[in-house]
């Protein structure tokens, strides 16, 4: 049973963006399809302790959700056209049957769904982190520093809003594309940073997250090659993830970058994101917010060692980024890399004209950079406080270790 749970669990981890896509298209309805696929969840748990673990269980699960829907319309009294294909389809549905690309197509189809102009980019944020993403939305929640339950009133709404409107499920026309495009790349990348950094939970990265975002990301590029920011968001993606064999020590706690292997950096991805990133330059309209925080990831990749990189050039890069799109994450991160280049009394400055604003209450960063930069100034006491309300703050275990740890250094 223990097994047959945890298959399900790593399935459901793994393939949910796939089934709920697939399921989404064939019903024309969002609610439905996540409906359909925890039946068929439920199914799964039921089944496959005795009958055992099938080939292709997302497969499996597709299927299984398909002959639910075809219950449920029997049971509504609507033998219609939709319902006959389905039953035709189901015939000669064979695991052996299930098309990769198919799917793949699948998911970037729902992600530009999700992101239909009817919507607001609040509410097709939200709505496609918890479809295409996974994430619950306490971490949706986190993301965004926002209740739990303005996310879980935007989804629903988001819902609610696609069915009133009788929004069709299939891709857009590429002339759709460039409404949609905005928040396509800004769910990608927040997929992608919540597999980089976990927001809650009991590990500190969801490497499959980021992989995902990455494969849609370049799945994009295909589609929309003229455009730098997609290229920029791949080169983004493909330098950070370079980095991520040697962000966990072997008991999966988190390794910072200046006490990282730099041997085990992924070089091929390096090469792939420095490459993605030069194309972004070709097409010749200037970086982007992605282009531009891919610079800075390059910036990182290419340096020997923490003491040789180039931080002076990442601290003008944060400038530049800070001016398009303005955050006081951006200014926390530019923060950082001033501390490096000039000095922590310098960046303490800095920090706490940003807490003051009160913009980054609640986010655990800040303390956690506020500590650091006052234990390098010989403030430990003050240093320890910081690090206690970091820790506070965080929903991440093992980050909240790192900052335990830190405070406990000090005493």
């Amino acid at each position: 049973m223990i097994d047959a749970r945890r298959a399900v669990e790593a399935v459901w981890r793994i393939e949910s963006a796939r089934i709920v896509a697939t399921l989404a298209r064939a019903t024309g309805d969002f609610g439905l399809a996540e409906d359909l696929a925890q039946e068929a969840l439920g199914e799964a748990l039921a089944s496959w302790p005795d009958a055992g673990i099938p080939a292709n269980p997302g497969a499996w699960l597709v299927t299984v959700g398909k002959r639910r829907a075809i219950d449920l319309w029997r049971r509504r009294g609507r033998e219609d056209e939709r319902m006959a294909a389905f039953a035709a389809e189901l015939a000669d549905a064979t695991e052996a049957g299930w098309d990769p690309e198919r799917i793949e197509d699948d998911v970037l189809r729902l992600v530009f769904i999700a992101c239909h102009p009817v919507l607001s980019r609040e509410a097709s944020v939200a709505l496609t982190l918890r479809t295409v993403g996974g994430l619950t939305t306490e971490e949706i929640a986190s993301a965004f520093l926002v209740p739990v339950a303005t996310v879980q009133q935007r989804i629903v709404r988001a819902k609610k809003t696609l069915a009133a409107a009788n929004v069709p499920f299939e891709a857009p026309a590429p002339a759709e594309y460039p409404a949609r495009l905005s928040a396509v790349l800004s769910v990608l990348y927040l997929v992608f940073n919540e597999g980089y950094a976990a927001s809650s939970g009991p590990e500190w990265m969801r490497p499959d997250l980021s992989r995902e975002a990455l494969r849609l990301a370049r799945v994009l590029v295909a589609l929309v090659p003229r455009e730098p920011e997609a290229h920029g968001l791949v080169a983004l993606m493909a330098l950070t993830a370079a980095r991520f064999p040697a962000r966990l020590d072997a008991a999966g706690d988190p390794v910072l970058l200046a006490d990282q292997d730099r041997s085990r950096w992924d070089r091929s991805l390096i090469g792939l994101g420095r490459g993605a990133l030069a194309a972004a330059d070709r097409v010749g309209r200037g970086r982007g917010p992605y282009a531009l925080q891919a610079a800075i990831a390059e910036c990182h990749d290419t340096a020997a060692s923490v003491e040789a990189t180039d931080w002076s050039r990442i601290v003008l890069l944060y400038e530049a980024l800070g001016r398009i799109a303005p955050s006081p994450v951006v200014d926390l991160n530019r923060a950082v890399a001033l501390a490096m280049a000039e000095g922590p009394a310098t960046a303490l400055l800095e920090v706490d004209r940003i807490a003051a604003s009160g913009a980054l209450d609640g986010y655990a960063q800040l303390p956690g950079v506020r500590g650091e930069l006052l234990a390098r100034l010989g403030r430990p006491a003050e240093a320890r406080a910081e690090y206690e309300r970091a820790a506070r703050l965080t929903g991440n275990e093992r980050e909240r270790r790192v900052f335990e740890t830190r405070r406990r250094a000090l005493e």
